[in-house]
């Protein structure tokens, strides 16, 4: 299984990004999607999930009506649309698959490397 996340980079504050993850060596449309981040000297949070049927979405306070998650199960690919960018913001960005639609990184199973949003005030 590898899930290969990109997309991310430097913006000024109240700019967007999107984040695409990649997945393969998995039944994509079986699979909870999910996206963290941790910035330096913090834990790993959670932003946002989907269930495997792209139906029902969660997300993080800090970030509820600024990103959107989706996902192309066609295309075995999941989405994080970024907007009204923060410098709070800034971190690695992980996307992560599971079998349980839940907040905790723990019952995820599988975690791309991470790509990096850096919002400059």
């Amino acid at each position: 299984v590898q899930l290969q996340a990109s997309g991310g980079g430097l913006v000024q504050a109240g700019g967007s990004l999107r984040l695409s993850c990649a997945a393969s060596g998995l039944t994509f449309d079986r699979y909870v999607m999910g996206w963290f981040r941790q910035a330096p000297g913090k834990e790993r949070e959670f932003v946002a999930r989907i269930r495997w049927s792209g139906t029902s979405t969660t997300y993080a306070d800090s970030v509820k009506g600024r990103f959107t998650i989706s996902k192309d199960n066609a295309e075995n690919t999941v989405y994080l649309q970024m907007t009204s960018l923060k410098p709070e913001d800034t971190a690695l960005y992980y996307c992560a698959a599971g079998r349980v639609y839940t907040e905790a990184a723990t019952f995820y199973d599988y975690w791309g490397q991470g790509t990096q949003v850096t919002v400059s005030s």
